[in-house]
């Protein structure tokens, strides 16, 4: 695949980059390695300093760099300026506590003296999806910075601006030289960096196809990963719950990022007594969404990211309708420039059918009649994948059963599922391993040591 920018509104080349040669690989794990010599042994303070400088370019560019999310992949522009936002949050959240969250941890023991410390691994390969082209890099690299490893980041081929952005940015912050670098490469390229031993660890959020490959790679080398795979999460509706406010939610975390996101409410399960006016206001509300231009702020939906997704989600409408799914709105590519898809609600879909196995990357809704919370939850969990699910009911004990029987890495009762700098971020089953974010995230790229002394 190309490493290019193409405007998924209308389709056209933005600009192209050539992928770095063997040479120039060579020199940036060069410089990577030479940095953390240096870096990690920094103090938290100068760390947190860099991160403070970090947000306040964010907070001062946001529109600039707004704009190179919307024209990379299409993201509507309030979201574009609201991602930015949240990841200076996210710097200024760790440059504020990393300290405190790897601060030597004293233990009782028979030793005159013993504790744990976290110390740094050294370069991590972050591989980084397109859908939130900026925050999911600062998701990795805050807490892995304020940690004392130096990151090396292998974007998307779709958004190569917003890579080198998130570079310069770094730089300009005052981070030095090698200490965060992007490498314009082609997937056929990963392996070899992978598997360089001045890499101690990769980190990526994908599909589980690039997850799998990833992780066998980093396994034969006995090096850490992170996995944050595809989600099909669940959307919870219980009689008790408030319905309009569980309604309007749902068609936000279904259409969120164009229903573009892990965490997206892929699978609706509503409850039979409120089965019926919930799925008629459902599908008049999304019927009635405005597709468009991203840069207009009436719009509510704007293109998918690419060519490719937009087939690939067409054909997992299609099939899930000729296997007995049935169609209500959309379910139609708009014809004319751009990659737009109307937002699409199916029901009775069957459970081998793509909507039902398969994360739906893209405005389309499945949903399903369950008689109670039990129900509910069975369902719920007959997924390949366990990333979050969102429960909606006033009643303490569902409150309950929902937090404790629903397998998933994250749950929200009466919320929009969503990610935070301040709480571990990550799934089970298919949807991957290990955490970001929160105190949990900034250890996962660490060595934890053991220290005695008698």
């Amino acid at each position: 695949m190309a490493i290019a920018s193409i405007n998924p509104a209308t389709g056209e080349k933005v600009k192209e980059f050539a992928p770095f040669d063997d040479a120039e690989i060579e020199k940036r794990l060069k410089s990577a390695e030479n940095a953390f010599r240096k870096y990690r042994r920094t103090a938290f303070s100068q760390r947190s300093e860099l991160l403070e400088a970090t947000a306040e370019l964010l907070l001062q560019e946001k529109e600039r760099l707004a704009e190179i999310i919307t024209l990379e992949m299409g993201k509507l522009f309030p979201a574009s300026v609201e991602e930015i936002l949240k990841c200076a949050r996210a710097c200024r959240f760790y440059a504020e506590n990393a300290e405190r969250f790897l601060e030597d941890e004293p233990a009782q023991t028979d030793a005159a003296r013993s504790y744990v410390r976290y110390e740094p691994l050294g370069p991590v390969l972050a591989i980084m999806p397109w859908n939130f082209p900026f925050w999911q890099v600062f998701r990795f690299a805050t807490p892995a910075l304020m940690a004392g490893n130096v990151g090396l980041l292998k974007h998307a081929s779709n958004v190569p601006q917003c890579a080198l952005a998130i570079e310069q940015i770094l730089c300009r912050a005052g981070f030095d030289d090698g200490v965060f670098q992007t490498l314009l490469i082609e997937p056929e390229q990963v392996e070899k960096v992978i598997v360089d031993p001045r890499v101690k660890a990769v980190t990526l959020t994908g599909s589980e196809k690039a997850g799998s490959a990833v992780a066998s790679t980093a396994a034969r080398q006995i090096k850490k990963s992170v996995l944050e795979l595809g989600g099909s999460d669940a959307f919870i509706v219980m009689p008790s719950a408030d319905f309009e406010s569980a309604l309007s939610t749902a068609i936000k975390a279904r259409t969120i990022n164009t229903g573009q996101s892990c965490i997206a409410a892929k699978r609706l399960f509503i409850a039979d007594e409120i089965y019926d006016e919930f799925l008629d206001q459902f599908v008049d509300r999304m019927r009635a969404l405005k597709v468009g231009d991203s840069m207009d702020p009436a719009t509510e939906i704007g293109p998918l990211a690419t060519e490719q997704i937009l087939q690939g989600v067409h054909d997992q409408v299609q099939k899930s309708i000729a296997a007995g799914a049935k169609l209500l709105t959309g379910g139609n590519r708009i014809h004319g420039p751009g990659f737009f898809y109307e937002p699409t609600v199916l029901v009775n879909v069957p459970r081998e059918s793509p909507a039902y196995r398969e994360e739906v990357f893209g405005p389309v809704a499945s949903i399903f009649r369950v008689r109670d919370a039990d129900d509910a939850i069975a369902m719920a969990n007959d997924s390949p994948f366990g990333l979050a699910a969102s429960a909606w009911t006033n009643n303490p004990e569902e409150q309950e059963l929902f937090t404790s029987d629903l397998e998933t890495g994250m749950v929200f009762i009466n919320a929009m599922v969503a990610s935070d700098p301040r709480l571990p971020f990550g799934g089970v089953k298919r949807s991957g391993f290990g955490r970001e974010l929160g105190a949990a995230g900034i250890r996962e790229f660490t060595n934890t040591k053991t220290i005695w002394i008698s």
